[in-house]
């Protein structure tokens, strides 16, 4: 669901197993009965699907205590707490702030929230799921005195009032109600994905004024791709290519639960989606997930035909690598991974010959994962033994730009050229600060 959109949205990661019961005192409210724990218990189940503590935990800062800065086209914010501390937290809301705060946008004070926030999709979330997640919240976690920080953005881009017309123009309220003709699997699929999922936030273009293009399967841009963060958040759609069109129900029931298959692997943020949220889901939720993502229709893509698999023109360039640029980057870097065939060693590293990442039209993806690397899979508490390395320091822009190049074109991937200017782009953005 982290910065700009990934703030808004970015995709499924969230609450480590840290929650410790809070303590009765004057800053937390009485502490449950044990009829109530079932409650809190579904409670913090919820909060993993809903991706909350991906963007209230800071690294290294404590559970949901805020601090998180996320960057914007207007300036820095930075998360709040959410723990129960009465001073600094939400310790006083009441069920009905809670849930105004969750579905509508709005704090207890009457202010606008931003829609980093991704109250659009938790609007969709029904009575049931809020009550439960207020019980977490209050009950399941443990108060942290840590005064939120305010935003770096200037006046009068600060004021929130006009957040109240954004709104007006762009929340849809009311729960998900399940659409006739579908199985339950499909919708719950559907509430899943659409609400405490928000696949949307990250995976769903944006409009002029950064609201989600579409909300449900309804229009057309839902779920086709989107750049945010200096990653392309991949389509999810049937489309052939770039999508979802060649994975089988069990290739993305794994992907969800593992983070890698034999067509791709996790990357960028995708990766705490995975470690934090997805590898948690029951089975049933993942199997709900992975039938409503197979129903969408193929939208997106970038018009080429239908994948093929064909080496042979790669490998006589692997053969000669002293004749291509691209070549030579790749078997002194790459090779040993990715394989000459381009199938990696599936799934514990990833394949380039067909994978949708390298297929997309935006090759942002590819260009950050060389440039920066990507953090450990961690699945069932083993990290992956071999995560993608950076090569800021090893390659300069041409390289990377050739090798990607290369990429692109070989085993019949047949996708555009990377520039070195992409790179550069890229490379100042995502190094700043390091």
């Amino acid at each position: 669901m982290k910065k700009m959109l990934k703030g808004l949205g970015a995709a499924l990661c969230v609450a480590l197993p840290f929650i410790a019961q809070a303590p009765a005192d004057a800053a937390t409210p009485a502490a449950t009965g044990a009829a109530d724990q079932t409650l809190v218990q579904r409670g913090a189940y919820l909060a993993q699907l809903g991706d909350c503590a991906a963007c209230h935990t800071a690294p290294k800062g404590k559970p949901f205590a805020g601090g998180l800065p996320m960057n914007t086209p207007m300036g820095r914010i930075y998360v709040t707490n959410i723990t129960p501390d009465a001073r600094t937290g939400i310790g006083g809301y009441t069920e009905a702030d809670f849930a105004r705060a969750l579905r509508e946008g709005v704090a207890k004070d009457g202010h606008n929230l931003y829609p980093a926030m991704p109250y659009p999709s938790y609007a969709k979330v029904d009575d049931d799921d809020v009550k439960a997640l207020y019980a977490f919240f209050m009950h399941g976690v443990a108060p942290v005195q840590q005064a939120n920080r305010e935003s770096d953005i200037k006046w009068p881009l600060n004021m929130r009032w006009p957040l109240m017309f954004w709104n007006m123009a762009f929340l849809e309220k009311g729960a998900y109600r399940d659409k006739p003709g579908k199985d339950v699997a499909w919708n719950r699929g559907a509430y899943l994905v659409q609400g405490l999922g928000h696949c949307g936030s990250c995976h769903t273009p944006r409009g002029v004024a950064f609201q989600e293009s579409a909300l449900d399967e309804s229009g057309s841009a839902f779920l086709s791709g989107a750049l945010l963060d200096g990653w392309f958040a991949s389509n999810l759609t049937g489309e052939h290519n770039t999508g979802l069109g060649r994975w089988s129900d069990e290739d993305l029931r794994t992907f969800l639960k593992t983070g890698a298959n034999r067509h791709a692997s996790a990357f960028g943020a995708m990766t705490s989606v995975i470690n934090n949220s997805t590898q948690a889901m029951s089975d049933q939720d993942v199997a709900a997930v992975s039938t409503y993502l197979k129903s969408l229709a193929p939208v997106g893509g970038t018009g080429a035909a239908a994948y093929t698999y064909d080496p042979q023109a790669t490998k006589v360039s692997l053969d000669r690598p002293a004749n291509d640029a691209g070549a030579r980057v790749y078997t002194a870097y790459c090779m040993h991974c990715h394989g000459v065939d381009g199938h990696g060693f599936a799934p514990m590293l990833a394949p380039l010959a067909g994978n949708p990442n390298v297929l997309a039209k935006d090759a942002s993806s590819l260009i950050n994962v060389t440039l920066n690397g990507t953090g450990d899979l961690v699945i069932d508490g083993v990290p992956s033994p071999f995560p993608m390395p950076g090569f800021a320091a090893v390659l300069d822009d041409q390289q990377i730009a050739d090798v990607l190049s290369f990429v692109r074109a070989g085993w019949n991937n047949g996708a555009p050229a990377v520039g070195a200017a992409e790179v550069a782009k890229l490379r100042q953005s995502t190094q700043a600060g390091r």
